[in-house]
């Protein structure tokens, strides 16, 4: 089994083209699979064939997450990722059939994910003001450049946190507000932002140099120029653009916040202004539609005045 996983991660990163984080994701679901086939049939896991693999086995994988406390997204995923390395083997002859086609996914819940009111996002954004940034250290002051130029961007984008961390300057036309992202797949596509986004680039430009010359040394053939640095002038990761938000979201009073609501938020303001769904879809990168249409949510009480405007009979 060991080896079939190994080269269906490899038939994802070379050609399928997905993601690093889609193919860990992969990774460490089929990793906790094998681990539990070699509990549950009392064998290593690497010596066991493919083909003896059941579907009382996906079940009983199912079951033990379910005792793990994991919730029903995390085991609907865990399950599509067992199910895609088996349909994969039998694509390549390695198996007749799949013993997961069979197996229900546990019905998840549809939750939306947190958005901001755009006072909220006016909040968090005067919060990353550098009167207002919260580095002790002078030599670190040039970070808050950063850190607004960040919130503004991400949320002027509607880009995923793995995109803004990828940036580089060569992407992004300060003169006609546009950034060519390669997103999920490697597919690439534009996208527009507004001219409070570009200030912030154009400061932060200002200061950029000076943080990036902090690096000891670059790579060998390393001649990338990444928008966004980190304290030592290298390229800023997820988790660290994670730990800048919370702590402006902190200082505006909005409490914890995932980089997904800025995107969100993105996403909420454009259908609240008129935007076309097809339109959405594409500046957030989505490849279905029907991805966009999580996003899409009026609340009730903008409905009812909806109605109450606009139905001929709702005032009578």
């Amino acid at each position: 089994m060991q080896s079939l996983v190994d080269r269906f991660l490899e038939h994802l990163r070379l050609e399928r083209n997905l993601s690093a984080n889609t193919v860990r994701a992969y990774g460490g679901d089929l990793g906790r699979f094998l681990r539990f086939l070699g509990e549950y049939r009392g064998r290593d896991p690497r010596s066991l064939p493919p083909a003896e693999v059941a579907a009382a086995d996906v079940r009983a994988f199912l079951a033990s997450l379910a005792r793990d406390g994991l919730g029903r997204r995390s085991r609907a995923r865990a399950l599509s990722a067992v199910k895609s390395l088996f349909r994969w083997a039998c694509r390549d002859g390695v198996l007749p059939a799949n013993p997961a086609a069979g197996v229900r996914a546990p019905k998840t819940e549809k939750t939306l994910p947190h958005h901001l009111r755009p006072g909220e996002v006016e909040s968090l954004i005067e919060a990353a003001d550098g009167n207002t940034a919260p580095y002790v250290d002078p030599a670190d002051e040039p970070l808050s450049c950063r850190d607004r130029a960040l919130i503004e961007l991400a949320y002027a984008s509607g880009l995923r946190v793995s995109e803004l961390v990828a940036l580089d300057w060569q992407d992004v036309d300060l003169g006609a507000r546009v950034l060519r992202v390669v997103g999920k797949g490697s597919k690439e596509r534009m996208v527009p932002f507004g001219r409070p986004a570009a200030d912030a680039l154009r400061t932060w430009l200002e200061q950029w140099d000076g943080v990036r010359a902090r690096r000891r040394r670059a790579p060998a053939g390393d001649d990338d120029e990444p928008i966004f640095l980190n304290h030592r002038g290298g390229r800023l990761s997820d988790r660290s653009v994670r730990r800048v938000l919370d702590r402006y979201a902190a200082a505006a009073g909005l409490g914890g916040l995932h980089p997904h609501a800025l995107r969100h938020t993105f996403a909420t303001h454009l259908l609240e202004g008129g935007a076309d769904l097809r339109a959405i879809q594409e500046l957030l990168g989505h490849s279905s539609l029907s991805t966009t249409q999580r996003y899409t949510h009026l609340d009730v009480e903008r409905l009812l005045a909806i109605y109450r405007r606009s139905h001929p009979r709702a005032k009578r």
